[in-house]
Order: structure tokens, then C-alpha cells, then sequence
């Protein structure tokens, strides 16, 4: 990010989860320095103590947040975006950019709520942010510039990887990678039982459970081969592996897990309206 840009001041509405994942990265990563970020929560008696810990100002003010911001972060669920939009709405500038990364909300929602020109983008992180190991994929409205995609890259880069994709691919987005770490989980949760069964320590069973899933994700990625391809090579002929591979198949793993994330994806659809 470029010297400009790092002095931009951000304001996060809604310092929930994610919201407060985000900001320590930035702080953490020195990207922003925390003079220049206000936060807002819903609850009063919670601002004094989440200002003095992370040194960022505070509020419960929405429309006072953004007043200084030239980036404005929505950490909000769908089902109350709206509202904070329009609270918002008249305090905005046209040289804001507003990021959104309430799921299912597209950016003409926003958009069609706030004066016209505005910069708007949609990001979909998802919870590996916390540790740096996220993935983003984030998509543009009608008014985003240049200087803006550098902006978004470089804000959610401290969380770790991003992906531009075209907007009608959001909710699939969701059903993904936004959803896919807790299918990950049961598998991991899987994985090790299944070698605390075999007579495995349990701390053993997870260190292994977890070094395998990262390390394979890590091959998939840095090798570009198909990840069926990377299968193969495990499989050796007449090997264990095989027996394995079969008992999945039997059990309808490969299916349950296309299932997961179209059920995912549908219901994204439908969070803003619910």
C-alpha cells in the first residue's frame, strides 16, 4: 500500500468477530496505524475497555465513526445492514470507499441506498484470518476505481490471500470458503478419532490430523496438480491407501461434500431476506 493509503483513516462498523480479526491485523502488519481506526459495537459499556486494550477510538456512534473515514468496513449481519446503511447514508462522502462483508448482501443493495457515485465493494473472508491462513474473494461495484482494488487487497491481505471474482459468484463464495473451514473441522475432528481408534495418543492423533489437511492444502496449491492427480500418488497399487479410499466412496464422502456446499451457497441467497 502506498504511503497515501496507509495514512487512510478506516472505520469498522460493527467490531464483532471478524471485525476485531481484521483490525489487529491491520495493526499488527502495520498497514494502519491505530490513531486511524474508530470501531463502533452496540453496547456502551463495552467501548471504554476495547479502546484502552487495542488503542483505537471507540463508539456506539455510527454516523460519528465514518465522519473522518475514507474507508469504511460494514461488519455487520445481513439482516441489519440495511439499517446501518441508512443511518449512514447521509454522512457520506463521494470519495468513501464502503466495504461489505456481510454475506448474501449484493452491491446494489448498498448502492441503491446511498448517494450516488460512492465507491462500493463486497468481500466474503472467512474465519482462517484469525491466524493469517484466510481466504477473500471480494467483487466491485459500478463506481469502484483502481486506487480502490489496491485498498481491498492490501486491507485483507493481512488476514491472507485474496481472489477478485465477478459478483454473481459471491454466494457460491460463501457456500466455499466461508463455510468450507467448518466442513474441514469435521473432517479433522474425523481424522484423528478415527486414529485415537487405532490406539493413537489423542494430542498425537490431532498434531498428525492437522499437519496432514495443511500440508496437502499447501501441495494442492504450490504444485497446481489436480488434486485428483495428487491422490493417485498416494494410492500406490495393492497399498492401504486404496482400502481407505474405498471405504469414502462407500460412505459418500465426495457427494455429502458437493452436497454441503450448494446447500451453503442456496441458503447464502437467502440470509439478507431472513
Amino acid at each position: 500500500m502506498s504511503e497515501t493509503a496507509r495514512a487512510h483513516r478506516v472505520a469498522i462498523l460493527g467490531l464483532g468477530k471478524m471485525g476485531s480479526i481484521l483490525m489487529q491485523a491491520f495493526c499488527r502488519q502495520k498497514v494502519l496505524q491505530p490513531g486511524n481506526i474508530a470501531a463502533t459495537v452496540s453496547h456502551a459499556e463495552r467501548t471504554a475497555s476495547l479502546s484502552s486494550k487495542y488503542g483505537i477510538e471507540v463508539t456506539t456512534d455510527n454516523r460519528a465513526a465514518i465522519h473522518n473515514a475514507d474507508v469504511i468496513l460494514l461488519c455487520v449481519k445481513p439482516q441489519t445492514l440495511g439499517e446501518v446503511v441508512q443511518e449512514i447514508e447521509h454522512d457520506l462522502r463521494p470519495d468513501q470507499l464502503v466495504i461489505s462483508i456481510a454475506a448474501s448482501v449484493p452491491t446494489s443493495y448498498i448502492e441503491q441506498r446511498i448517494p450516488a457515485g460512492i465507491a462500493v465493494i463486497r468481500a466474503m473472508p472467512n474465519t482462517p484470518s484469525m491466524v493469517g491462513a484466510g481466504m477473500t474473494a471480494f467483487c466491485c461495484g459500478k463506481a469502484v476505481k483502481p486506487a480502490d482494488l489496491e485498498v481491498v487487497r492490501t486491507l485483507f491481505e493481512t488476514v491472507g490471500e485474496t481472489v477478485r471474482v465477478d459478483e454473481k459468484h459471491m454466494d457460491a463464495v460463501t457456500g466455499l470458503s466461508a463455510s468450507g473451514p467448518a466442513y474441514i473441522f469435521m473432517i479433522l475432528e474425523s481424522l484423528a478419532e478415527g486414529g485415537v481408534k487405532m490406539g493413537l495418543p489423542r494430542d498425537i492423533a490431532m498434531k498428525l490430523a492437522g499437519q496432514t489437511v495443511m500440508g496437502s492444502a499447501k501441495m494442492m496449491l504450490e504444485t497446481g496438480d489436480h488434486p485428483a492427480l495428487l491422490k493417485d500418488a498416494v494410492a500406490t497399487p495393492a497399498g492401504c491407501t486404496v482400502d481407505g479410499i474405498l471405504e469414502l466412496e462407500e460412505g459418500g464422502l465426495r457427494v455429502t461434500l458437493i452436497k454441503a456446499v450448494v446447500k451453503a451457497s442456496q441458503r447464502a441467497k437467502e440470509l439478507l431476506f431472513s
